[in-house]
């Protein structure tokens, strides 16, 4: 079957457009940690210093991080989280965790995240309105789009 040309509007492809880049998810995760200096960033995440600076000026123009001056001679610049990169922290720690259970063989895990309770972070995700964890059983999606059902556009 050939790829559609209009393929079905999804937010998380639209999300993925805009993160899902290599290393972008990576700075996100070392901004959150605290790591806000372009030359933490490079050694922490391994990224070549021309990819580092593209992903960095995406996700600052897409209003996921801010850029602050902190040096003027030379110039230099640190990089924060606004709202919407915060809002990401969850996925990064639901993907850490999904990680740690499917990738790390024998509890080998390179990190470990705290709540501010004291105990360590198991993330879950939860029905804002009933409080129950949700399970794949639980789901029934309600396509939105014109023209498309779960299964494909309606017409096909």
């Amino acid at each position: 079957m050939a790829a559609s040309k209009d393929p079905r509007p999804c937010s998380i492809a639209d999300a993925l457009a805009l993160v899902g880049e290599k290393y972008s998810l990576l700075v996100l995760r070392e901004v959150c940690l605290g790591n806000s200096r372009f030359d933490q960033l490079v050694r922490n995440i391994g990224a070549p210093r021309d990819i580092l600076a593209t992903r960095l000026r995406r996700l600052v123009d897409a209003g996921i991080l801010r850029k602050r001056a902190y040096s003027e001679r030379p110039q230099r610049f640190e990089y924060r989280p606004t709202q919407a990169g915060l809002e990401l922290e969850p996925v990064l720690m639901t993907l850490m965790a999904w990680g740690d259970r499917h990738l790390r063989p024998d509890d080998d895990r390179p990190m470990v995240i705290e709540h501010s309770c004291g105990n360590e972070l198991l993330p879950v995700v939860t029905c804002r309105v009933c409080g129950d964890e949700v399970h794949h059983e639980d789901l029934t999606a309600h396509p939105q789009a014109p023209g498309w059902t779960v299964r494909g556009p309606a017409a096909a």
